[in-house]
This record gives structure tokens, sequence and C-alpha cells, in this order.
């Protein structure tokens, strides 16, 4: 669905992107993130064919998206700003770019699409007096009114409030899944990309530092380290103090309202559970340790920050 062959784009002396490859499939919700300034607009840019690389490709269906109407019509776009009229009410906004798109049967279409997002009952209201969160959510559907095999989304939840964040996932999730659509999602939001995503490309100063499955990203941290959720979060003082005790763990930690435990040499990891049934203490799970999609993202901008 998307191919991007060693990518450059330079505006002047400045490398905005540096030979970027990576490619998204049919169906796939990706995730492509990065800090400030590493490329990600650059690259949604180059993508919707509004900048020309220096060097290299974006193929979208296997066309250039700048040479070809087909494309541009297959594809919806939402940017950091929604680009809706304030002034003109929901169902108006859609009509206006549904005729743009020349969207048969628009009327039937844009109830569809409304009742779909949830803002049917607002349909007549004027743009200008949605919540944020909404006037993302009939950004979304601006992008969808023409059909699209693709959408490509530029900070879908930023500055929403978290309830907001909720309604537009829940929105990506059910395009991704009932109406099969594919996704490219460029985020700041870790948290957001790591429930929606498969698979994710890291950017840091133009450069593509990793692109993989989230499962593999998260891959154990620690092979000796294993998790554990208490039924009780109260008793998690009392249940560090029984497992430092024992000869083969190592270490033993709080984070949030789970316990990591180290062994020192991955053995013994029944016996910490029955230590506790001891003490009266019950274990609700118990999971190998793996890092967090922001540890993964931490890991990459330090070691960058520690090569210069």
């Amino acid at each position: 669905m998307l191919e991007v062959k060693g990518l450059t784009k330079r505006f002047g002396d400045r490398t905005a992107l540096d030979d970027v490859t990576f490619t998204v499939g049919q169906r796939e919700v990706f995730g492509y993130l990065g800090p400030n300034g590493s490329g990600k607009t650059t690259t949604m840019r180059l993508l919707m064919g509004l900048l020309k690389p220096t060097s290299g490709e974006a193929l979208v269906f296997g066309q250039r998206a700048g040479d070809s109407s087909d494309v541009r019509r297959r594809v919806g776009v939402l940017l950091e700003t929604d680009g809706l009229y304030p002034r003109l009410s929901a169902y108006d906004n859609l009509d206006y770019f549904g005729r743009l798109y020349g969207v048969h049967e628009l009327d039937t279409r844009i109830s569809q699409l409304l009742d779909f997002a949830g803002l049917a009952d607002r349909k007549n209201d004027s743009v200008g007096t949605f919540s944020r969160g909404m006037r993302r959510k009939l950004g979304l559907v601006r992008a969808l009114l023409h059909s699209p095999d693709m959408l490509l989304l530029d900070e879908p939840s930023a500055g929403l409030d978290p309830e907001s964040q909720k309604m537009v996932r829940d929105l990506i999730l059910s395009l991704s899944e009932q109406a099969g659509l594919t996704v490219f999602l460029s985020s700041h939001d870790l948290d957001e990309v790591q429930r929606l995503c498969g698979r994710v490309a890291v950017l840091q100063k133009g450069k593509l530092r990793v692109c993989d499955t989230l499962k593999a990203l998260q891959s154990p941290a620690q092979p000796n380290q294993v998790e554990l959720i208490l039924s009780d979060h109260s008793k998690s003082a009392d249940a560090a103090a029984v497992l430092t005790k024992l000869e083969a763990v190592a270490e033993v930690s709080a984070v949030d309202k789970t316990l990591r435990v180290s062994m020192k040499d991955g053995k013994g990891f029944a016996r910490i559970t029955a230590a506790l049934e001891e003490a009266g203490i019950t274990v609700e799970e118990m999971r190998r340790s793996r890092r967090s999609l922001e540890d993964v993202y931490l890991d990459i901008v330090r070691q960058e920050a520690s090569d210069e």
C-alpha cells in the first residue's frame, strides 16, 4: 500500500530526511514516531505529493501521489490542523468537501458517517461550537468522506483531553477493523501508538533508527526478571520484604501497582509465588517483564545523544 525507498529531502544545507526506507501493508495501522524536528511532517508532505523529494521516492499504491489524481482520491488525510470551516455546520462542511470530491449519494454518505462518529445530533451546529475532540472526529469523518483506501493521520489526538483521546482511538480502531483501511499514524503519543499499531518506525534527526513490530521491539528487557500483580495492592511493601529475603532474588522494585523481581540466575520463579502464599499474599498475575514502547523510544533517543 505504501512504499518509501531511500527518501531524502534537503532544504538548502539542512537535511530533513536522510535515506528513509520502509513499507506499510494493507489493513495495517503503522506508527511513525519521532521528536519535534525529526522529519515526520516532511514525510507526510512527501507522501501526499505536496513536496518533491531530493532523492528516493514515496509510492502510494505503487504510484507517486503528486503525479496521480487517482492516488489522491484513494487517500484520506488529517493533518494537525483539521481544515474545517468554523462558521459552517458539520453537515455543510462535509457537503462542501463531498462536492469537491464528487461523492455519489452525498447526503446518505454524510448521514452514515456522522452517525458512525456519534455526531449525528450535532450535524446542524456550527463547527465553531464544537469541542476539540469533536472537531478531530469530524476531521476524521471528512478524511473518510470519499471512501479512501488509506488514511494519513498527523497527530490525530494532539491537545485532546483523555476522554477525547479515547474517542479518536476507538474511531481509528473501528476504521481499521471494520472498514479495512490502512492507517499511517504520525504521533508523539507513545501510549496511543502502543494501543493502536502493530508495527512502528522511529525517526530521529531525519534518519530511520528502527522499524519493527511492537512484539519484537518489546522483547523482554531482562530474561531473569518477572512482574507480579498482587490481588491486594496495599501489600506491595510486605511482598517486597518477603521476596528480598529469598536467596535466588537479586532485586525487588515497585512500579505503580506492579512488583518487578530480578532473579540471580533465571531459576526459582516458582519459589516466588510459594513464599508469598506462605506469607498470606495472593499473586493475581505473574509475567515476564517486557519493555514498554516508551522504554524502546527513549533508548533510541538516548543512544543518539550518546553517539553525538
